[in-house]
């Protein structure tokens, strides 16, 4: 069951007794949970109170309209994902896993700023904490998912890894450029209160660049300062930063960083910012003081940010392997001993080390959906990363994830054919649990059912197949809607169901004297050979076509192997006989000798038939009348034809 995600509700009610047992029940789409109690003798209205009833409820992100448009765009990205090819070059494959994580990225991204627009623009504090809370939630899974990338997806080498951790920090340290903002757009910016704050937080940041343009403006202020301000300005312009496309080698750089270090120490040592606590301050930076990056913890705010930052003015060229140890260090320094670690740090510390599946795991316990451990599982293993990971439970971690993810999206009521796909790219028990979900996706409307259909006819799940259409059919039947029963017992291949249905149909016809839902009769195609009973229907109905466009002969011949063949059930041969008698009563010879005596055959047969039953016992005394007048009338049509037959064909043969 997914994880918990919110407080669940309690209702007090009276204890009825002392042994305490636990109950549950599943309702759609949540679980409740509730107390029991008993004595031995038996369930008592007094006794202690104290019982709870609890709601546990299933992932409501589900549920959120704006959190649907990440499962729908995610969705897209990972069928993508599935297309890539396993004979690709391998730097070709890591180019698109690291695009592909990018577009993951970029939605999350796009409905965290949604997000934060609709909990400014409500006015429901209740809302607004809501939505405020999936924005925490969304920032924690970028900045996961964003390392991860850097890590594992990228894989950055020695020089390049620390560019791409700069980044990382940049990315999610939005609130500097907020700063900024408000400080150049005030009227002296150089007097600005948080005019330093901005200019250190960008040294941290390592874009210098930007703290160089806001140190032009303190050093226009003071002139006597401006050679100090001019220096520390041609050591942040001097600082060599790697270019991982340019021809310089990883030992070439940290030469020159080497350099450019040694200068900055001895500006230091000399005392030449002494005159000036920010430049100092600056200075102590740059040569990666401990101390002095500690005193920072405000604006630094996290361990992680003071790692890269200590990795900028220490360590430029750390190798991926060393990372974890610096990482823990950081951690332990950034955070004093009542400091409690919280499950972020230890997820991203996890990531430092290189451990896959302890991040996996960690997020599986903390986050609440399989959303992202899903995808980001998925893409890791198509990096080819995780392969050795197997469970001990009937399926890989990939899998497993997956299928918990599309298992909860089943619940919802158009999400689930998104869930869909996902099954399909499980491939040893994909196939299995999609076929126990769809079974349990509600029908509540035709179209709905279709689509269901459509999905299984796909997979060539033939057993659900025939289960949605007899739920249909029978649906249907109920309703009255007899075309519709038909259609779906037809596409069942359910010859039972379709012989009680056209009967029906026959039995409508008898009623009214007309078919309904003549579309569907006269489009039967070889799906009429399914039944005897649909068989005669459908060519029943092709007799009135012939009837109808005047072609009688054909008619005749049709009516009558309906009979002799016996496919019209003898309870309607009346109906046929009946239908019989314009033919017979045509200016022209329709039926031939042989053909009326066959009809006198079945009359015959028909008659005796209802002779054996006991008079008045099943039919009305009026109904047996009007039968007798129809046997009358028949036998009498039947001798004029046969004698108009018989010198009609003695004529042609002499």
């Amino acid at each position: 069951m997914e994880e918990v995600d919110v407080e669940p509700t309690v209702t007090n009610i009276p204890g009825i007794g002392y042994g305490k047992h636990m109950g549950f029940a599943w309702g759609p789409g949540d679980i409740l949970v509730y107390e029991t109690q008993f004595k031995a003798s038996g369930p008592s209205l007094s006794g202690p109170a104290g019982l709870f009833i609890h709601q546990v409820r299933k992932d409501e992100d589900i549920y959120s309209p704006i959190l649907r448009k990440l499962f729908n765009e995610s969705h897209h990205i990972f069928v993508g994902l599935q297309t890539i090819k396993e004979d690709l070059p391998s730097k070709s494959r890591r180019t698109q896993f690291v695009s592909i994580s990018r577009n993951y990225r970029s939605v999350i991204r796009a409905c965290m700023e949604e997000l934060q627009q609709v909990a400014v623009s409500t006015r429901d504090t209740e809302m607004a904490t809501q939505y405020g809370n999936q924005v925490s939630i969304l920032l924690a899974i970028e900045l996961i998912w964003n390392l991860c990338e850097v890590l594992y997806i990228d894989a950055a080498p020695a020089g390049s890894l620390l560019l791409h951790l700069l980044d990382w920090v940049r990315l999610h340290k939005a609130d500097v450029d907020e700063k900024a903002r408000d400080v150049l757009q005030s009227d002296s910016p150089a007097e600005h209160h948080n005019y330093w704050d901005v200019v250190v937080s960008y040294v941290l940041q390592g874009s210098l660049v930007e703290a160089r343009q806001m140190l032009v403006k303190q050093a226009n202020l003071q002139p006597a300062s401006r050679d100090m301000y001019k220096l520390m300005d041609s050591l942040l312009g001097k600082m060599p930063f790697f270019n991982p496309g340019g021809t310089e080698t990883v030992t070439e750089f940290d030469v020159k960083w080497s350099n450019w270090h040694k200068e900055v120490e001895s500006y230091l040592k000399d005392n030449s910012f002494a005159s000036n606590h920010h430049l100092e301050l600056i200075c102590k930076i740059l040569v990666g003081d401990e101390d002095t990056l500690l005193e920072q913890k405000e604006l630094l705010s996290t361990w992680y940010h003071f790692l890269v930052t200590r990795l900028l003015y220490c360590h430029p060229t750390v190798k991926p392997f060393e990372l974890h140890y610096y990482a823990q260090s950081c951690l332990t320094m950034f955070l004093d001993s009542r400091s409690v670690q919280e499950p972020l740090d230890s997820i991203l510390l996890a990531a430092f080390e290189y451990d896959i599946c302890l991040v996996i795991k960690d997020c599986s316990i903390v986050l609440n959906n399989w959303w992202f451990v899903a995808h980001l599982t998925d893409l890791l293993d198509h990096c080819k990363l995780l392969h050795s990971h197997n469970l001990n439970f009937g399926s890989n971690m990939r899998e497993f994830l997956l299928l918990e993810y599309a298992s909860g999206l089943f619940t919802h009521h158009s999400l689930w054919q998104c869930a869909v796909d996902y099954f399909d790219h499980c491939p040893e028990l994909g196939r299995a649990c999609l076929e126990l979900q769809i079974e349990r996706v509600p029908l509540g409307t035709e179209r709905k059912a279709l689509k269901v259909l459509r999905i299984c006819e796909e997979r060539q799940m033939s057993e659900q197949v025939r289960s949605i259409c007899k739920i249909m059919a029978m649906r249907a039947l109920r309703n009255n809607r007899l075309g519709s029963a038909l259609s779906w017992s037809i596409r069942a291949k359910d010859a039972a169901f379709a012989t009680l249905i056209s009967e029906r149909f026959l039995q409508d016809y008898c009623a009214k004297g007309t078919f309904s839902d003549l579309d569907l009769i006269d489009n039967l195609g070889p799906a009429m050979l399914l039944s005897d009973r649909l068989t005669f229907l459908g060519k029943y109905r092709e007799f009135h076509k012939l009837y109808g466009e005047k072609r009688f002969k054909e008619a005749a011949k049709l009516l009558l192997s309906l009979m002799t063949a016996k496919i019209a059930p003898q309870s309607f041969w009346m109906t046929l006989l009946t239908d019989a008698l314009p033919l017979l009563e045509q200016t022209e010879v329709i039926f031939s000798a042989d053909q009326t005596n066959e009809l006198m055959y079945c009359l015959e047969e028909l008659t005796s038939s209802l002779n054996t039953t006991a008079p008045g016992a099943d039919r009305p005394m009026q109904q047996e009348d009007v039968e007798q007048t129809k046997v009358e009338l028949l036998r009498l049509s039947l001798a004029r034809n046969l004698a108009m037959a018989v010198v009609k064909e003695g004529t042609m043969e002499t």
